[in-house]
């Protein structure tokens, strides 16, 4: 999937062809790389993430070179599980993120810097009942690029919050990934339309090493 252009509307026609475009200070986001879905055991195993992994290691060291922020989030439950409402009646093998949990599901793939941000959360939403919002705002962050798992469920939620924060929300299709290739690209054509611009890990690297040119 590559970024669609005013001229070229997607699967929704022309009534969804624009762009929200970069601003002057961009932060990386990395949603959920965690164990859970990146060990073929684990209870949200994708059935190839190395390339995602790859690509988010990429930007992770484009964003740090260039001096941009740094994100991670990780989803964490209380023992009893009391702090996952309905979603973890929804999704039971949240259950696996429960203090206590065997497994070491939400350990993080890639290990965070000491500078970077590490949120926790409960939700799909990285903005779901979290600090996100506030973190961005007081470090003057306009325009949030966002990678990780799963496309279809935390990705979007996450891209889609973005834009009604007022942020300018990017999605880097190679630094995203689920269990189908459908379920991606489906879900990358809707965020592209409708909250999100989708661009490839070439343009993105090129837009964060160009940000920290300026």
């Amino acid at each position: 999937m590559t970024a669609t252009g005013p001229t070229a509307p997607g699967p929704h026609g022309d009534a969804f062809s624009g762009r929200v475009g970069w601003g002057s200070r961009p932060a990386l986001l990395v949603i959920d790389l965690v164990r859970a879905y990146t060990e073929p055991d684990g209870p949200f195993a994708l059935p190839a993430p190395a390339p995602t992994v790859t690509a988010i290691e990429r930007l992770v060291e484009v964003a740090r070179n260039a001096g941009h922020p740094v994100i991670w989030t990780v989803v964490r439950y209380g023992r009893a599980l009391a702090d996952g409402g309905l979603f973890v009646r929804k999704v039971p093998a949240l259950a696996a993120y429960a203090d206590g949990a065997e497994g070491g599901w939400g350990e993080l793939v890639l290990p965070p810097d000491e500078e970077d941000t590490v949120v926790v959360k409960q939700y799909a939403s990285a903005f779901s009942g979290t600090s996100l919002a506030a973190t961005l705002t007081a470090a003057g962050i306009d325009t949030l690029v966002v990678t990780g798992v799963s496309t279809s469920g935390c990705v979007r939620a996450t891209a889609t919050d973005a834009l009604a924060h007022g942020l300018r929300p990017i999605v880097v299709d190679q630094a995203c990934g689920d269990r189908t290739r459908a379920l991606h690209e489906n879900n990358l054509a809707d965020l592209d339309a409708k909250y999100a611009d989708v661009i490839d890990l070439a343009d993105a690297v090129a837009h964060l090493e160009a940000a920290h040119a300026r």
